[in-house]
């Protein structure tokens, strides 16, 4: 499970680190520290959203 894990954390990941920085540009923070603080909490939100996927994909 390890594995594809990984794997859907690196699409995952991504997605959700974009996906903050952007809401972050839209609210209008568009220094470097609230991008990296929202790119940071998308990877770290990303961790068990990947998890919980990986586990129900092997359950099916």
């Amino acid at each position: 499970m390890l594995r594809l894990a990984s794997i859907l954390y690196a699409v995952i990941g991504t997605t959700l680190a974009g996906s903050f920085m952007i809401a972050g540009l839209t609210m209008g923070y568009d220094t470097l520290y609230p991008i990296v603080i929202a790119v940071a909490l998308g990877a770290v939100v990303a961790l068990p959203v990947t998890w919980i996927i990986a586990k129900k994909i092997i359950e099916n």
